[in-house]
């Protein structure tokens, strides 16, 4: 195991920058997920990380050691590709011990070191094979398999999952999981699935345009996302957002009205100086909102354009009076059918607020509202 630290991380193509300013602390044993839209530099940063590309400034520390220019067979790190980079020609046990050959380790090092790699991951019965008798999910093992036998500091993972269909995604998912709690290793681990940032991350490292958009823990991020850019990417289906208005700032209320008609009455100290007129976002989760109306709960007037069933639950894809989507996830099953005319019900506690510049300004640990009448 080991920590990590990144100071003021920056890389240049030319006079094109893909990672700008990136500084963050890495405990020993933690699971880090570095998640976010194509292009982001989430693989750049990995792979500055693990010496296999150039640092154009800034610093990288492991276990308190600067390691910024130190080569990359030297750091103690092993990574895992999306492309599993097994050699076609070698069994899965000649895979797996590759690396420590060209390390001069003894034969009983190598068999003992493969032997337990190969039992925690199930390849025992393998060992003989070449990956081309493998399936996806067995070669991607294999190159697990190949980065434990090195007993590294750290595991860096670039997108190893994207590669395998839906159901053994899930799979491996559990299995890297499970590896993770077996070995307690420090793990960093890339990809563009907010999924599987929310499940296997012990914090997520979210990078927007080069950036750190937000780093924090799943359910920290989920709850209280720094800006609309967070709230819009962490939360399966997409939270709804909604341009709204500040109306009225009288004593300790500030009152925001939606384009539909409803109203909000909020405390004005979550506003800091905020005056009207003020336009901000509403943010509503898709499994936040209901059917069954409560005391207080806001009402929002829909039309239904397309209800997805999946057993357990239903994605219900409506419009608003303005024409705008709206989403609601639904547990159980039910009867809705396109075209009906409903209307949806959310607690003010759980409305996000940001400012014109996508900032939050309210989160559902405080008290956001009190609902004035439906939206029509």
């Amino acid at each position: 195991m080991a920590s990590l630290r990144i100071e003021h991380l920056f890389k240049a193509y030319g006079d094109e920058a893909v990672v700008h300013d990136i500084s963050c602390s890495i405990e020993d044993g933690e699971f880090i997920v570095i998640v976010g839209p194509s292009g982001c530099g989430k693989s750049t940063v990995l792979r500055m990380i693990a010496g296999l590309e150039p640092v154009s400034s800034g610093k990288i520390y492991i276990d308190g050691r600067d390691d910024t220019e130190t080569p990359a067979a030297q750091r103690g790190v092993a990574m895992v590709f999306q492309s599993y980079a097994l050699y076609p020609h070698m069994t899965v046990r000649e895979n797996m011990s590759f690396g420590l050959k060209n390390l001069k380790h003894s034969k009983d090092e190598i068999a003992d070191r493969v032997g337990g790699a190969a039992r925690m991951l199930q390849l025992d019965a393998l060992l003989d094979r070449l990956p081309s008798h493998l399936s996806g999910g067995q070669r991607q093992r294999v190159a697990i398999g190949r980065a434990i036998v090195r007993e590294p500091k750290i595991f860096l993972f670039d997108e190893p999952l994207s590669n395998l269909d839906a159901e053994l995604r899930v799979q491996m998912r559990r299995e890297l999981g499970k590896l993770h709690q077996r070995l307690g290793s420090t793990m960093i681990y890339v990809t563009h699935d907010q999924v599987e940032a929310m499940t296997l991350a012990d914090k997520i490292i979210l990078l927007n345009k080069g950036r750190i958009a937000q780093f924090g823990t799943p359910l920290e991020i989920y709850n209280n996302p720094h800006d609309t850019f967070a709230a819009g990417f962490i939360g399966s289906p997409r939270i709804n957002l909604i341009e709204a208005e500040i109306r009225l700032v009288e004593g300790n209320k500030v009152v925001v009205e939606s384009p539909m008609g409803a109203k909000f009455h909020l405390s004005r100290g979550r506003f800091g100086a905020i005056q009207p007129p003020g336009k901000v976002t509403l943010g509503m989760r898709p499994e936040h909102l209901q059917l069954n109306s409560q005391p207080g709960y806001v009402a929002i007037d829909l039309t239904v354009g397309l209800v997805e069933s999946l057993g357990d639950s239903s994605c219900i894809y409506a419009a608003l009076v303005n024409g705008d989507e709206f989403v609601l996830k639904l547990q159980g099953q039910n009867d809705i059918q396109n075209g009906t005319r409903v209307t949806a019900y959310i607690a003010p506690e759980n409305i996000l607020l940001f400012d014109v510049e996508g900032r939050l300004i309210s989160h559902p640990d405080r008290p956001a509202a009190e609902a004035e009448g439906p939206a029509h």
